[in-house]
């Protein structure tokens, strides 16, 4: 058990299961993409632990380019999708591959793919380390997906409760809300 902020959180998922899907992850994309040269654009902050683990994982070198849009506040999304950094006009003419670290309802990733087409990107793949489809209601396909889960709030692996617990190396799920 570990304590973040006013909730206890219990082990969901353990370093080597984590590892795991980051690999078989990875190596879909090396696959599917490798020959695209495709730009990935990790959405901070949540990702960057998924994306540091998932660039060393692939068959080919990963070119970056962060982009943060937010829409969460505490445990719950606010429904308010705010734009932080863009996507970059590097996207134009590019095969770019959205790096979440966890999709819910989707509405985040839906502003995202509205805002990326205007940079005419030549073509767009998702990859998140989590799902969550029993909370999904929105209509784009996922390409990439490390696990699915049910719809709990979970911390550690750059997913966080209020900007803590991001940093630990397994998943946590709240065992009391």
């Amino acid at each position: 058990m570990i304590t973040v902020h006013d909730k206890q959180f219990r082990l969901y998922m353990t370093e080597q299961e984590i590892r795991d899907a980051v690999t078989r992850v990875a190596s879909e994309i090396s696959r599917d993409l490798g020959d695209k040269k495709p730009l990935f654009c990790p959405v901070l902050t949540g990702s960057y632990m998924f994306m540091s683990d998932l660039a060393r994982a692939l068959d080919f070198d990963a070119e970056m380019c962060f982009v943060k849009y937010s829409s969460y506040s505490g445990m719950s999304s606010t429904g308010v999708v705010k734009t932080v950094i863009p996507f970059p006009d590097k996207c134009r003419g590019r095969h770019v591959v959205i790096v979440e670290d966890i999709i819910d309802s989707g509405v985040t990733v839906e502003t995202m793919l509205s805002e990326l087409r205007k940079k005419e990107p030549a073509g767009v793949s998702i990859a998140t380390f989590l799902f969550k489809p029993d909370a999904f209601v929105k209509d784009f396909k996922i390409d990439y997906v490390g696990r699915s889960i049910p719809n709990d709030f979970i911390v550690g692996y750059g997913l966080d409760y209020d900007d803590k617990g991001r940093s630990y190396k397994d998943i946590y799920v709240v065992s009391e809300v």
